[in-house]
């Protein structure tokens, strides 16, 4: 399995899609799925009956995972980049691609 190139804790920029443009921190990543799960962005609405757990029953919103290819990693300046992996101090290190600085991750 090849090393992840966006994780949990990354802010990510939306590439398309109805949220494009948006911006966010990755709250979960779905390796299988090839999913991301990003914060603000994606946000599915379920209608729930009234039930013993949850009385009032309503509208629950959440973020909805999203496929890994519509968000690419936000460089410094919030501008999206690609990720590549370079070897810096005997170290595998995530890389943007646009200004060359290592991505704290």
């Amino acid at each position: 399995m090849a090393a992840a190139k966006i994780k949990k804790g990354d802010t990510v920029v939306v590439r398309s899609g109805k949220d494009k443009g948006r911006t966010g921190t990755v709250l979960q990543v779905l390796p299988k799925d090839e999913k991301v799960v990003v914060q603000g962005v994606n946000i599915a609405a379920r209608h729930r009956k009234p039930s013993q757990q949850n009385p009032q029953g309503g509208i629950d919103r959440f973020e909805a995972p999203m496929h890994i290819s519509k968000v690419s990693v936000a460089d410094k300046d919030g501008k999206p980049t690609r990720v590549r992996f370079e070897e810096r101090d005997g170290k595998k290190v995530r890389v943007a691609v646009k200004s060359g600085e290592a991505i704290d991750g």
